[in-house]
């Protein structure tokens, strides 16, 4: 079974909601990712979401951008990512998504691309700039290859369009809470019960929240509609001020720990 299927399975059944984390792969270095995975593994990430570096991420805001600056500057390419990941299946079975852009997929080969991700031990895919209506084959090869396609429904989202993301998406749904690029926020969004509700209305897939989740009150509030939640660019940041620091991943893991305390802890 597909590790992002299984685990929240296992979550629902021990009653609790799920963790997701996003980090840019290969900040500050790829060997420093997986150090990072493992530790937040440890630390009770239930999935870990790793952005592949590119030069043009339109859908993120500064912090997440600069993220995938020193990605690329690392010498981060999708081959050495997916080398990485398969070396870290030695130490983790956490489920991992690539938050990736359709250009890296075109280049490389959409074929080639899920064929490798799923040999390196990928768990799925969230292709931010592929929309469903063009998505056919790719999510063939996906379901082949045994991958959750994951699409991204928004405040914005129409109710039609709520019905073709919820036939065509699996793993999960992933909500964006707010309308806008990725970042941290003073405050969540406060229509996130109502949305969540109305897309529960067209699927059975749990919703993860994310965009602007940044401390544990606010992950707690937001796990309180939702069956998992991601915290992105609130660690990415830890990542940007700490990065040269000896000490980077556990301070990193210990500014998730509460986080994933609270949304555990009033599971």
């Amino acid at each position: 079974m597909n590790r992002i299927t299984a685990q929240f399975q296992r979550l629902r059944q021990n009653k609790q909601k799920g963790f997701v984390v996003y980090i840019g792969a290969g900040d500050p270095s790829l060997a420093t990712t997986q150090e990072l995975v493992v530790g937040m593994d440890k630390a009770g990430v239930d999935i870990v979401e790793l952005g592949v570096p590119f030069s043009d991420p339109l859908a993120d805001g500064l912090v997440n951008q600069l993220a995938a600056q020193r990605g690329l500057e690392s010498g981060t390419t999708p081959k050495k990512l997916l080398e990485m990941i398969h070396g870290l299946r030695a130490e983790s079975q956490v489920p991992i998504v690539l938050y990736v852009y359709f250009n890296i997929l075109h280049r490389y080969g959409i074929a080639k691309w899920i064929t490798d991700c799923a040999a390196a031990g990928v768990d799925g895919l969230l292709v931010l700039d592929l929309p469903p209506e063009e998505s056919d084959d790719y999510e063939a090869q996906m379901a082949k290859a045994g991958l959750s396609v994951i699409y991204l429904m928004a405040p914005t989202t129409t109710i039609d369009r709520m019905e073709l993301i919820a036939k065509r998406a699996s793993g999960f749904i992933y909500y964006v809470s707010r309308e806008g690029v990725t970042g941290m926020q003073d405050q969540v969004a406060t229509n996130i019960g109502a949305m969540t509700a109305r897309i529960r209305e067209h699927t059975d897939l749990p919703i993860a929240v994310g965009f602007g989740i940044s401390n544990p009150e606010q992950a707690r509030y937001v796990a309180s509609f939702a069956e998992a939640i991601v915290v992105g660019s609130a660690v990415v940041n830890q990542i940007a001020l700490h990065g040269k620091e000896p000490d980077l991943v556990d301070r990193v893991v210990k500014f998730v720990s509460p986080m994933v305390e609270a949304i555990k802890t009033n599971s």
